[in-house]
């Protein structure tokens, strides 16, 4: 085993190749919600009733329709496991090492064991809705960390020691005023909210992943009438919190991920109103799903870029084809004043 690891240890990953790598992880990560969400509108949560196995002992299922929906999940959950075991094994080769990327490849990988774990119980407990909830938070956490490494990748390295071991450049600066970062937090906070509110709405719906599926015993209209509310609150927020910073001069790709993730909450907003005006239909949902997803990835990019790293040599400007790039021509006008920072290299 220490040969083996060594071995692994002796080979050389570029940052490049390695952000690459990340970005396939987000990518998995955000596919498995969808493909779950169309475990739960087909009613297929238990068209394998067994785990791990599917059915009697059999790993693969018979030609039905609703357990090949269920199967294919699953499939899916190991192409995930994969993503995020190669995550971890190239922040083991890249060049140079960094713990930050290191320590958020293996949470990946302990959310997805957690993750497997909890969707098991969810098939033994009958998809009960606190299971059921709990495993599509976790997938949202799991998001969360992927693009946070995703975008860590992305940072110039620092100096390397003797070990190949480095640290981001830093320290990170922040790149908009004090209060508009307690603003963007509150965004933060207040997507958080609407999601886990979203979970009662769903688990309180006709949608539970199979006709046996025990529902929460709220009032459908209520439960649906406050987690629209929180999406109001949501939007406003947004919307004063992009307004700010615009006012302010905050940099380009600020604004940038500020319009993006407005666009897609009003659109997330519009379908919302839509499924509960026609009788919540499983596809709407299904697009409900999907957008709710989106709509929590736009926030944590939002958020991340409200920091900046200075690169290790100031006379060196960022890649050209690096999206994740932020030169002077994306900054935006640089102004001074409390809690704000000259940005001079990618974020």
């Amino acid at each position: 085993m220490t040969v083996s690891l060594r071995a692994l240890r002796q080979r050389r990953l570029s940052p490049l190749a390695y952000r690459r790598i990340t970005l396939l992880a987000v990518w998995a990560l955000g596919f498995i919600i969808i493909t779950g969400g169309l475990v739960r509108i087909t009613g297929s949560g238990l068209g394998c009733p067994n785990w791990p196995t599917c059915s009697h002992g059999h790993v693969v299922p018979p030609w039905r329709y609703h357990q090949w929906v269920e199967f294919g999940n699953r499939v899916v959950t190991g192409a995930v496991s994969v993503a995020v075991i190669l995550a971890v094994l190239g922040s083991m080769v890249r060049t140079p090492r960094r713990r930050d990327l290191s320590l958020l490849s293996w949470g990946l990988v302990l959310g997805v064991l957690a993750q497997i774990v909890l969707g098991g119980l969810a098939v033994q407990h009958q998809l009960a809705p606190p299971y059921v909830m709990g495993h599509f938070l976790l997938s949202m956490l799991l998001l969360w960390d992927a693009i946070a490494l995703h975008h860590r990748a992305t940072q110039p390295d620092g100096p390397a020691d003797r070990d190949d071991r480095a640290d981001p450049t830093g320290p990170a600066r922040v790149v908009v005023t004090r209060e508009q970062i307690i603003m963007a937090r509150l965004v933060q906070l207040t997507a958080g909210l609407v999601i886990l509110l979203g979970t009662v709405v769903t688990s309180t719906g006709p949608h539970g992943g199979d006709p046996k599926a025990k529902r929460l015993s709220y009032s459908l209209h209520d439960v649906a009438r406050l987690h629209g509310s929180a999406v109001v609150l949501f939007c406003a927020l947004t919307v004063i919190t992009l307004w700010s910073m615009v006012r302010g001069g905050a940099p380009a790709s600020v604004i940038k991920r500020g319009e993006a993730l407005l666009l897609v909450l009003i659109a997330q907003g519009g379908v919302g109103y839509l499924q509960y005006f026609t009788g919540v239909p499983a596809w709407l949902v299904g697009i409900h799903i999907a957008l709710a997803a989106s709509v929590w990835a736009a926030t944590i990019r939002f958020t991340l870029v409200l920091y900046a790293r200075p690169s290790p040599d100031p006379s060196v400007s960022p890649r050209l084809d690096d999206p994740e790039a932020t030169g002077p021509e994306a900054t935006g006008p640089a102004t001074s004043g409390p809690g704000r920072e000259a940005l001079v290299a990618s974020s």
